[in-house]
């Protein structure tokens, strides 16, 4: 076989490999994916087809998405270098004033959100001052915040339970309205799935164009159309699953509000200049402030929105809940920090993606679930979640040391590469002590003028 030709296959499945997006994608990450559908196909024949069952399904995303919505900001917290503990306390702080405003002030439902989103940026600009201004370690800042938050949970509630009105369940528990002929599937689900269809072939055929209109190096056609087949798949047969649940139910509100989460970070993350900029923070701060990035108002916006995803978080909660306790956010942070990592971020920042998190935070959701589900009690399921946690970063850092970006890396990798070959894999850097990068940005934050 000649080298061109190795070139070509060897490029095309990298390209088949970008589906997570951007340039920080890795085979890693396409692995994840892989070890999700493994997941979910042994889950399947072990519970006797229980885990895809239409109503087992549309509970997993009501009972998860407030966790993948903390993984869409802590990944952004993490690729930056940092790290959040306090996610869960800001939820559980952020969803006890939302219910007592609704309880005991009589706030519209609508009024509430609105109030606890600003809780959320207002407990995140106090915790982004800390870090980007003063130059405290962001452990160290949020450390001091769940310990304060949870705290503040438990002394506006008194410790108790305090209920929501029906009318704001809807964000956390309800479900698309439906409407027109029965056809014994939910008509709004239909539809949703038929516009996300649309929208993925829109993407690529956009994609295509925008490479060809501008003479870059795009993927072979195969790649566009194998890419677009899977998706669409995975789409039509989500798609008849959630639109064949029982009567009454369809896509779970908080399913939309997560899709609008992924789709509007993914696009900050990827194509704006401050998604550029929280990766080349955390990739090489040093770099980053001779190219003349506003490293403090980087650090200052990534806690901040972290916060306020949190605030969104702890509502949606709530609502699902029906009420909110002295319980609410205990382990949200450690759950939402797992996600990030199996889904392929680096320990020492810079590398991460919104949907690889996701992805990430659907393998612990679908082992828990499959685990509840066989009846494996809590115990052993901790267990399982810790080493799954364990294994995924020890492959991350071992692959790193080895000079090695992913199993897929070692795939396409030709012994000797050109240097001016494009389709060489490249390198990625070392892994580097998360303690000490944290250290050394803070000393040169608080030394970096704004």
């Amino acid at each position: 076989m000649s080298t061109t030709t190795q070139r070509k296959r060897s490029g095309g499945i990298r390209e088949l490999g970008k589906m997570f997006g951007g340039g920080q994608s890795s085979g890693r990450q396409v692995g994840i994916l892989g070890a999700l559908v493994v997941i979910i196909v042994i889950f399947q024949i072990a519970t006797g087809g229980l885990t895809l069952d239409p109503t087992n399904l549309i509970n997993l995303v009501n009972q998860n998405a407030y966790v993948l919505i903390l993984a869409i900001g802590m990944v952004m917290v993490i690729i930056a270098g940092h790290i959040d503990l306090s996610v869960g306390s800001v939820a559980a702080f952020t969803g006890i004033v939302v219910a007592t405003s609704m309880n005991s002030w009589n706030l519209p439902w609508p009024l509430a959100i609105l109030l606890g989103l600003v809780i959320g940026a207002l407990i995140g600009a106090w915790q982004g001052w800390w870090v980007a201004y003063v130059g405290v370690p962001a452990f160290i800042v949020t450390l001091a915040g769940m310990l304060i938050f949870r705290g503040g949970n438990q002394f506006i509630g008194n410790s108790a339970t305090v209920p929501v009105p029906d009318a704001f369940t809807v964000i956390g528990g309800g479900f698309l309205p439906d409407f027109g002929p029965d056809f014994g599937y939910s008509n709004p689900t239909l539809l949703l799935g038929l516009l996300v269809a649309v929208i993925v072939v829109i993407q690529e055929i956009r994609l295509r164009r925008a490479q060809t209109r501008m003479q870059s190096e795009k993927a072979p056609l195969w790649v566009s159309v194998v890419k677009v087949l899977i998706l669409l798949g995975i789409v039509v047969y989500a798609t008849l699953l959630f639109a064949g649940g029982r009567v009454g139910t369809s896509f779970p509100v908080s399913g939309i509000i997560l899709g609008v989460l992924v789709l509007a970070y993914s696009f900050v993350t990827r194509n704006t200049t401050y998604g550029r900029h929280i990766y080349a923070v955390g990739g090489n701060w040093h770099a980053a402030e001779l190219s003349g990035v506003k490293i403090k108002r980087i650090n200052f916006f990534v806690m901040m929105n972290m916060s306020i995803l949190a605030s969104l978080a702890g509502m949606i909660a709530v609502a699902r809940s029906v009420a909110s306790g002295p319980g609410d956010g205990v382990g949200w942070e450690l759950d939402a920090i797992a996600a990030v990592f199996i889904g392929g971020a680096a320990v020492s920042g810079g590398i991460g993606t919104i949907v690889g998190s996701i992805v990430g935070g659907l393998v612990i959701a679908v082992l828990n679930n499959g685990l509840q589900l066989l009846g494996v009690g809590v115990d052993r399921v901790q267990i399982i979640k810790g080493l799954v946690l364990l294994l995924a970063v020890g492959i991350d850092v071992y692959s790193k040391r080895q000079g090695r970006p992913s199993i897929l890396g070692l795939m396409n990798r030709r012994r000797t590469a050109s240097p001016g070959d494009q389709n060489a894999t490249p390198i990625e850097r070392p892994v580097v002590e998360p303690t000490n990068n944290a250290e050394s940005t803070s000393r040169s934050q608080s030394t970096t003028p704004n």
